[in-house]
């Protein structure tokens, strides 16, 4: 893999390739997500398994690994908390379905279609607290502190965005404050926690924890600009889902500022009313409007941030992944 620190160059990002450097770590990982996961309750056990085996591309372990590879860490306590990132990210999947009574993710049914929203927000929790038993073996109150914060600001998300659901008045401030917490939050405390691993100095602690902030804000804005121009079986759920459910992403927010006022009125009245029929009608104004580019563009910049965070981390092959991976972010159709 080539180094690649500006966005300028824009070949296409193998996935596959950073997959395979870090196929050894990972396969450590999956391992100790399977020892953790197992539990004499076999309903947990069944909906655990379904949602970790379901086709993710375990991103956010990745980056735990990543990061404290590329800061020269050598010691086991990744894999731990790769494992704990990925319980904490499984668990916001379980409620997250539930709240937004989806019934398709990477290609499935979703847990709360096969086994019920009670036994899906249960064995949620179940992995919450199963990623904390796990956290406090790595003996880091450093580690503590930086998860229980992080999980405390991925619940404040979800509540942020549920009380945005079916308002158009929205703004785009409000919007990203969501992602932020909701999404780009995890992502942070994945890198960050490579960095504390590996006893980097303050400054570079920062530098690791801005780039996966910066990475988690580019992959959330391309997740909702994919919500209308990917591929259904691409992307593994059903397409206008987030129109379906009301919420008022990147592209709506700037159609209703840059739109027709009849425009901006169909598009509050689609998000107030949750209309998934209007998703046609919708597409054709985000475009018009030039919403699609806008948001690409805003993904782009987030992108490009998560880069430039990096600046100062000796260059590596696990750094170069990491700025692959900001890449991949905004060229990925899945």
């Amino acid at each position: 893999m080539q180094s690649n620190h500006s966005l300028a160059e824009t070949a296409q990002v193998d996935f596959k390739a950073i997959q395979t450097l870090m196929a050894s770590a990972m396969s450590q990982v999956d391992k100790e997500i399977l020892r953790e996961l197992n539990s004499d309750v076999v309903l947990i056990n069944q909906i655990g398994f379904h949602i970790v085996n379901s086709g993710g591309k375990r991103l956010r372990p990745m980056l735990v690994a990543l990061s404290a590879c590329a800061l020269g860490y050598e010691g086991n306590d990744h894999t731990a908390l790769a494992a704990v990132i990925e319980f904490i990210h499984t668990a916001t999947l379980l409620h997250d379905d539930v709240v937004d009574e989806s019934d398709m993710r990477r290609g499935d049914e979703t847990a709360n279609a096969i086994w019920g929203n009670a036994a899906s927000v249960l064995v949620g929790d179940f992995l919450y607290s199963r990623s904390f038993e796990m956290m406090v073996k790595v003996n880091s109150m450093r580690v503590m502190d930086i998860l229980s914060h992080t999980t405390n600001a991925i619940a404040e998300g979800e509540v942020l965005q549920l009380l945005n659901i079916n308002n158009p008045d929205t703004s785009q401030a409000q919007y990203l404050e969501v992602i932020r917490r909701k999404t780009a939050k995890l992502f942070e405390a994945g890198t960050q926690l490579g960095a504390v691993l590996a006893g980097s100095d303050k400054e570079t602690e920062l530098a690791v924890a801005a780039y996966g902030l910066h990475l988690g804000n580019a992959f959330q804005i391309m997740d909702d600009m994919l919500d209308y121009i990917a591929d259904a079986d691409e992307l593994g759920k059903n397409l206008g889902d987030d129109l379906a459910e009301g919420k008022p992403t990147l592209p709506l927010i700037h159609a209703m500022l840059h739109g027709s006022q009849e425009q901006s009125t169909f598009i509050k009245d689609t998000i107030k009313n949750g209309n998934r029929d209007a998703y046609l009608e919708i597409l054709a104004i985000i475009k018009e409007t030039g919403s699609l580019d806008y948001t690409a563009k805003f993904a782009k910049l987030e992108a490009q941030k998560s880069i430039n965070a990096l600046k100062h981390i000796p260059d590596s092959q696990y750094k170069t992944a990491m700025e692959q991976l900001a890449l991949f972010s905004i060229q990925r159709n899945f």
